[in-house]
C-alpha cells in the first residue's frame, strides 16, 4: 500500500514538473522591461532579470547565474544595442536557440533621436520615428549622409556607437503599451495553453498605464512652468509623453563625463533662465551636479530612469513613472 502511495506521489510530482516546464523560461535585460514582462506573466511564471538593480546597463559583466538564465531562456526580451551594447554577443553565444525580441525594433515603437548640445529647446521633441519594419532605419535620421551608426558622435567626441536613437524608450507609456501586446503575443506563441492569461494580463496592464498617465499628468500640472536640468539626456520620452521639457543635460551620456565647455553652457542657462532644479542620478558623479550648481539658487533632487531603488517585479513600472513625476514636482515646488 505504501509502495502504491509512493508511486502515485512520484507520478504527481512528475506531472507537476512537466506542467511547470511548459511555462517558457524568459530572460529580460533591465528592470523596467522586466516589470512589463512580469506583469504579462503574472500568475503563470516569473521572468529572470539580467542586469541587476544599481548597475549601469551600458557596461555590465554577467554573473554566472545571469549567464545561466540566458542560456536556459526560451524567450529573451531586450531594449536593444543602444542600451546594452554588450548583450547582443551574449545572446548569440548563450541564447542562440531562444526567440529574441529587440523592443526598439518592434513595429509601432516611437523612437526619438539623440539631442545634440547641452541646451534643449521645446521643439526638439518633434524629431521622432516609428519602428515599422519597412522604413525604420537607424541611419536615416542622422545627417543625411551615409555612415555607420558608430560615426554619430557628440560634441565631446563620444560616439553614440549604438545608433542615432535614444534607447530609454520605456519612459514613453505609449511604447510600454505597445510592448505589452508584443510580449503577450510572443509568450502565447511559445505557450498557447496560457495565451488567455497573457493577453488578459496585457490588457489590464494597458488600462493601468492609461490611468497612470493621467495620474502623472496631474502630479506635473502644478509645476508646468518650472525649468529644470537633468544629469544626462535620458528622459526625453517622458518629457514628450507629458509635455514637460527639460532645459538641458549636464552630460549627453551616462557613459562619459561632460566637457568644461558643456558645463559652462549649462551654468550659463541656469543663471540666465532661472533654472529652479538640477537633477542627479543615483549611480553617477554627484560632484558634477555640485559643480554645475556652484553659485546658483536652484534646488536639487534625484531622478532615476531605471528605478534602481525599486524592487524588481510587476509593480516597478508604474512606481518608476510616479517617482519621476513626484521628484520633478517636489524639486520645482
Amino acid at each position: 500500500m505504501s509502495r502504491h502511495l509512493l508511486s502515485l506521489s512520484a507520478a504527481a510530482s512528475l506531472l507537476a514538473g512537466t506542467a511547470m516546464a511548459e511555462v517558457p523560461r524568459v530572460a529580460v535585460d533591465v528592470a523596467p522591461v522586466h516589470a512589463l514582462v512580469a506583469r504579462v506573466m503574472d500568475g503563470v511564471g516569473e521572468p529572470s532579470l539580467i542586469v541587476q538593480q544599481g548597475a549601469s546597463p551600458h557596461e555590465y559583466r554577467l554573473r554566472p547565474s545571469e549567464a545561466q538564465a540566458l542560456q536556459d531562456a526560451d524567450l529573451v526580451f531586450w531594449v536593444g544595442e543602444g542600451l546594452t551594447p554588450w548583450m547582443e554577443a551574449s545572446i548569440e553565444t548563450l541564447a542562440d536557440d531562444a526567440e529574441v525580441t529587440e523592443l526598439l525594433e518592434v513595429d509601432g515603437t516611437v523612437l526619438l533621436e539623440f539631442r545634440e548640445g547641452a541646451l534643449f529647446e521645446a521643439h526638439a521633441h518633434g524629431d521622432e520615428d516609428h519602428a515599422d519594419g519597412d522604413d525604420h532605419d537607424h541611419e536615416d535620421h542622422a545627417d543625411g549622409d551615409d555612415h555607420e551608426p558608430e560615426d554619430h558622435a557628440d560634441e565631446h567626441g563620444h560616439d553614440h556607437d549604438h545608433g542615432a536613437y535614444d534607447p530609454h524608450a520605456w519612459l514613453s507609456p505609449d511604447n510600454a503599451a505597445t510592448w505589452l501586446n508584443v510580449i503577450a503575443a510572443q509568450l502565447s506563441a511559445a505557450d498557447p495553453e496560457n495565451a488567455g492569461a497573457y493577453f488578459t494580463n496585457a490588457a489590464a496592464a494597458r488600462a493601468d498605464i492609461a490611468t497612470l498617465s493621467s495620474e502623472v499628468s496631474g502630479i506635473l500640472d502644478p509645476v508646468r512652468d518650472g525649468r529644470f536640468v537633468v544629469f544626462h539626456d535620458a528622459y526625453q520620452y517622458f518629457e514628450t509623453a507629458f509635455d514637460f521639457p527639460a532645459s538641458g543635460a549636464i552630460s549627453v551620456s551616462d557613459a562619459s563625463d561632460p566637457s568644461p565647455a558643456r558645463i559652462a553652457e549649462i551654468q550659463g542657462r541656469i543663471a540666465d533662465e532661472n533654472i529652479q532644479c538640477v537633477l542627479s542620478e543615483p549611480q553617477f558623479n554627484h560632484g558634477l551636479v555640485a559643480t554645475v550648481m556652484d553659485g546658483a539658487d536652484a534646488k536639487t533632487s534625484v531622478l532615476d530612469p531605471l528605478g534602481s531603488d525599486l524592487e524588481p517585479g510587476p509593480d516597478l513600472y508604474p512606481l518608476l513613472l510616479r517617482n519621476l513625476a513626484s521628484s520633478l514636482a517636489d524639486c520645482l515646488s
